[in-house]
């Protein structure tokens, strides 16, 4: 079995975006919801998940998310509309 790596956008209650990548996006997204995730959701409290994006590789699932990040806000706003979680 193939392990899959994601890209995930979090939407939080500051109306702000925070992307990352993980090997489990639901358990990444309680830690973040407990504040043991990433020093950002813990001042900036996660709602919910607003875009994924699977990858075959650790490497190319960071390769997008360093991308996403260096998106406007406008431009991460149409990527998440694209998807249907949004």
């Amino acid at each position: 079995m193939d392990k899959k790596y994601y890209v995930y956008i979090l939407l939080t209650e500051r109306n702000t975006l925070y992307c990352g990548y993980t090997d489990d996006v639901m358990q990444r997204f309680e830690k973040h919801k407990l504040g043991i995730a990433a020093k950002y959701t813990r001042a900036n409290k996660p709602v919910k998940i607003v875009y994924t994006k699977e990858f075959n590789s650790k490497s190319e699932a960071m390769r997008e998310e360093y991308r996403i990040k260096r998106l406007s806000r406008k431009e991460k706003d149409e990527l998440i509309k694209k998807t249907i979680n949004y």
